[in-house]
């Protein structure tokens, strides 16, 4: 499995481990006069260095991809460039291209035995294939699909965008529907034109002969129409309001329900095996969805779900709300949760599910630790950690 120690969670940025040298200047013995002042020596000047790392795309069947590793340090006196442990550069600053696989490798800037900054990072692989030790290998075919709604907006129809990533081979496939969650706090724009999917989520279905879908609800990614899922008046960032919460809540299950009857009309499809899950708002909107479709969806996996965060002002009565209506699926859903979590801690969302199964819903709340530093709301990139929950839930609804 990958390392953790690079996260592309919500900006496909490589997590850095860093850390600067700071060298203590050596105190002259004091003038017999006991003075300081004039005698003095300053200190010589901190030691300090940065990476930048640009890293590529490798097409299927690729083992490389070029990219490049730029470095620049102040006062170093003996200044390395290393990738794996291997000393790529004794250059104080350079750029140099770089020739990265699909594996991760530890780039680190040195001075001397002192790590000055370092980066673990990967060449990535084309969407719908994996490494596999020594090349980029397919492992599903991929599906950019628009879907036709009932939605008419500003006099014009609306479609969806739906990506599906799909076992090889021909036949009808158990299938599932993964909602996306929100955009931080909803004051950049620019990322409501970001298509979401998750390869890793993907693969793991794939390889166990599901189908996945990814809707992109109205105004996400490249679905027509307004993202309006409960933002103020001025559209600056998300509402902590409960009615413009509770209401954005709504439209997005709207999308969800054009969305599930596409896919169970289509012929690869096995629309008598359908799943629901999703993270963030995308994991309350699963068990929100399957409460209200229970005659479609088996189940559902809630990865981190809420809809407001809980420096959100209504949080606790939003979140509630949704859970509760939840409650009225009859079967057991999965509830998966991270430690550290940035948005919700593991008591909120404890006491969310504790909520859930006091209105009558069953289910199973698991807890989970990312590696030191990252954040528990993106548990979605560890399946290491999720892996063996997932699939029991899937058995058990055989």
């Amino acid at each position: 499995m990958p390392r953790t120690t690079l996260e592309n969670d919500m900006k496909g940025q490589p997590r850095r481990r860093t850390a600067r040298l700071a060298i203590a200047a050596a105190a002259l013995a004091a003038s017999a006069c006991g003075g300081g002042g004039s005698g003095d020596v300053p200190p010589p000047p901190a030691t300090s260095g940065t990476l930048t790392v640009s890293s590529c795309s490798l097409p299927a069947g690729a083992s490389r991809c070029t990219g490049s590793i730029r470095w620049r340090t102040s006062a170093a006196t003996a200044p390395r460039l290393t990738v794996d442990g291997e000393v790529l550069s004794e250059a104080a600053s350079g750029e140099v291209a770089f020739e990265f696989p699909g594996a991760f490798v530890d780039i680190a800037l040195w001075d001397g035995g002192a790590t000055l900054d370092a980066i673990t990072i990967r060449g990535l692989c084309a969407s719908a294939s994996a490494w596999n030790g020594g090349a980029c290998e397919i492992y599903a075919e991929r599906l950019d699909e628009r879907v036709a709604t009932p939605f008419v907006e500003d006099g014009a129809a609306v479609e969806l965008e739906v990506v599906i990533f799909k076992p090889p081979g021909a036949g009808r496939f158990p299938a599932l529907l993964f909602n996306h969650g929100s955009t931080g706090n909803g004051s950049d724009p620019s990322l409501f034109a970001q298509t979401f999917t998750s390869e890793t989520l993907a693969e793991w279905f794939v390889e166990r002969g599901w189908l996945v879908a990814f809707p992109q609800r109205r105004g996400r990614g490249r679905s027509d129409g307004l993202y309006d899922e409960g933002f103020n008046a001025q559209r600056s960032f998300y509402s902590c309001e409960r009615d413009v919460a509770l209401a954005g809540a709504r439209r997005a299950l709207d999308d969800l329900d054009v969305a599930t009857d596409w896919l169970r009309s289509r012929a690869d499809v096995d629309s008598t095996r359908l799943l629901v899950s999703g993270t963030s708002r995308g994991g309350v909107l699963a068990l929100a969805h399957v409460a209200r479709r229970p005659d479609v969806y088996l189940g559902a996996v809630n990865f981190v779900g809420g809809w407001l965060g809980e420096g959100c002002g209504d949080h606790r009565a939003v979140n509630r709300a949704l859970f509760a209506d939840a409650a009225g699926f009859p079967g057991a859903t999965l509830w998966l949760y991270g430690e550290a979590d940035s948005f919700y801690t593991t008591p909120y969302s404890r006491a969310n599910f504790d909520a859930y199964t006091a209105a009558g819903g069953l289910g199973r709340f698991i807890v989970h630790a990312r590696a030191p530093g990252l954040d528990g709301h993106f548990l979605i990139n560890d399946p290491s950690l999720w892996s063996d929950d997932l699939a029991a839930y899937l058995d058990a609804l055989r």
